[in-house]
């Protein structure tokens, strides 16, 4: 900590240490600069960056597709892998497929979109309700957060 010093000054110390003067804080009414090597100051910045990139976790989305005339042990091999991938930190789209004349019945569709989200409800809450689009009905999950 040097203190107030005329840029002049602060120019001539940073030449007699062959290092350079770094501007850090830019404001206009107090700015800060350090004497420092601007070189190792680039490499340390890009450095932070690739440590932050690497520690930021990223969200998959798994799909998971049913019909509406699942049986009920395909139903439950369909919320096994869901719980597994809330397990892992994944979001689940679940996905319901009408065909034919299925469409009349989309109020069925609710109805197992209901017993899915309620069938893994201790790892995953409903992120987006369960909604008709076209021949499909789609909702979201995800993990519960501790």
């Amino acid at each position: 900590m040097i203190g107030v010093v005329p840029i002049e000054e602060a120019q001539r110390r940073a030449h007699e240490a062959n290092l350079d003067l770094v501007l850090i804080s830019p404001s206009p009414d107090n700015p800060v600069c350090k004497i420092m090597d601007y070189g190792k100051f680039i490499f340390e910045q890009e450095k932070k960056k690739r440590e932050a990139k690497r520690n930021q976790k990223t969200v998959n989305v798994k799909e998971v597709q049913l019909k509406l005339t699942t049986e009920e042990h395909d139903f439950d091999v369909k919320v096994r892998n869901a719980r597994r991938f809330l397990e892992a930190g994944d979001r689940v789209k679940v996905v319901i497929r009408f065909r034919g004349r299925e469409m009349a019945h989309t109020d069925q569709g609710y109805g197992v979109m209901e017993d899915f989200a309620e069938a893994v409800s201790d790892l995953g809450t409903v992120d987006r309700q369960a909604r008709a689009e076209g021949r499909n009905m789609i909702m979201f999950l995800s993990p519960i957060k501790d």
